[in-house]
């Protein structure tokens, strides 16, 4: 019987991780599953784009995979058991339960609502390609008037007001957020920041809570109501709460506590990268979620299983990122370098060249993760006797 390893999740992280260990994995020794909800890969980073107007080329998964004997299940994920080794699955065709001897876990992130009221009645988000598609669809039926309100000073929030403002000239976009926006960038990425905002039109209302959603505006914490015809909920992510039910070691916020090589701590044969895992950066703090971590824990999380399935010894790879790209619309950016710490440094790249650096990331992350298995060798490692779980499975 094959070693069977089951990847959850086909985004930045499961989509490139599945093609790669099927490049350095002998396909006699070992069995892959990938388990998606959607049939094509998502550019995530592309999402405010889609709500915005754009279009965006589809990335089939079945395309992705061909040639590499890799197993596509296409549905969601409705349980996971860490005691007996089982993944429950529900799609198209039914409901299954499968067994793995090896699990990577990269279902990703979802938007957090914080527990505010209304937000899951009354506002939309970027978080999945279903609801990006949802609300333009929304924004479609506004036409040249209306008013959104973007909520979320961070990357998202404010990549999502800029495209939406940009794109869409005759509605009025407002951005609200708990802090300062951009309040972590340097004094010039800041600067050229607000200038963005002022050109398309983008009104600020900082340092406001949101209390409450409500069908026609938004109501902060001072008793202002910022009205608006669609609310845009760009206030964080969270994890799905199928980690935390399933046995596995977690932490407050739901992701699986892995230890440096991205192995659960609690669960050795359950690997978790991208959003799912709690990472601890090379400056010791948290890795936040992000594409950028996605590509890093992935690349340390294939690394790490061919290691143990061989016997070859673990390399660590670099676990850190040198800043932030951020879109400001499709013609403007910046780019704001950190230190080791993960603190803005003075220097960064604004404009037209920031722009061509966001596009290059963009292109680049697409194409590593369409074409996972780029350059697949002819002659792919074995399997040993030598870990556990290998034997085991075979005595199974």
């Amino acid at each position: 019987m094959r070693y069977r390893i089951i990847v959850l999740g086909a985004g930045y992280a499961g989509a490139a991780s599945a093609g790669h260990l099927a490049r350095q994995l002998h396909p006699d020794d070992v069995e892959i599953t990938v388990v998606s909800a959607e049939p094509d890969f998502v550019e995530r980073m592309r999402l405010h784009q889609l709500a915005a107007g754009q279009e965006l080329r589809r990335l089939p998964l079945t395309r992705m995979f061909a040639g590499t004997g890799i197993r596509l299940r296409v549905a969601r994920v409705t349980a996971l058991d860490a005691e007996r080794s089982t993944v429950t699955v529900t799609g198209e065709e039914g409901t299954e339960q499968l067994e793995y001897d090896t699990l990577l876990y990269t279902l990703g992130s979802t938007s957090a609502d914080h527990g505010v009221p209304g937000v899951n009645e009354y506002a939309f988000n970027v978080a999945d390609r279903p609801s990006a598609q949802r609300l333009r669809e929304l924004l479609d039926e506004l036409g040249d008037q209306g008013r959104v309100t973007v909520v979320g000073g961070n990357l998202t929030g404010i990549e999502t007001a800029t495209e939406i403002a940009e794109s869409r000239t005759g509605l009025r976009v407002t951005l609200v957020t708990t802090g300062e926006v951009g309040g972590w960038l340097g004094d010039k990425a800041r600067r050229h920041l607000l200038r963005a905002f002022d050109r398309l039109g983008i009104a600020v209302h900082q340092q406001s809570t949101v209390e409450r959603v409500g069908a026609t505006g938004v109501h902060v914490d001072d008793g202002t109501v910022l009205p608006a015809d669609v609310t845009v909920w760009a206030a964080g992510f969270t994890t799905h709460p199928i980690a935390a039910a399933s046995g596995l070691k977690v932490e407050e916020n739901g992701q699986i506590t892995v230890d440096r090589m991205m192995r659960s701590v609690s669960h050795p044969q359950v690997y978790a990268a991208g959003d799912s895992a709690h990472t601890i950066g090379d400056n010791g703090q948290p890795l936040p979620m992000s594409c950028a971590s996605a590509n890093l824990t992935r690349t340390q999380v294939t690394a790490t299983i061919v290691g143990d399935l061989t016997g070859r010894k673990v390399a660590k790879a670099p676990l850190f990122y040198p800043g932030n790209c951020v879109s400001l619309g499709s013609k403007d950016a910046f780019f704001q370098v950190v230190d080791g710490e993960a603190r803005s440094k003075t220097w960064s790249v604004r404009g037209w060249a920031a722009t061509r650096i966001k596009a290059a990331v963009l292109r680049t992350v697409a194409w590593n993760t369409g074409n996972p298995t780029y350059g697949m060798p002819s002659r792919r490692r074995r399997l040993t006797t030598a870990p556990v779980r290998a034997s085991r499975a075979v005595a199974d």
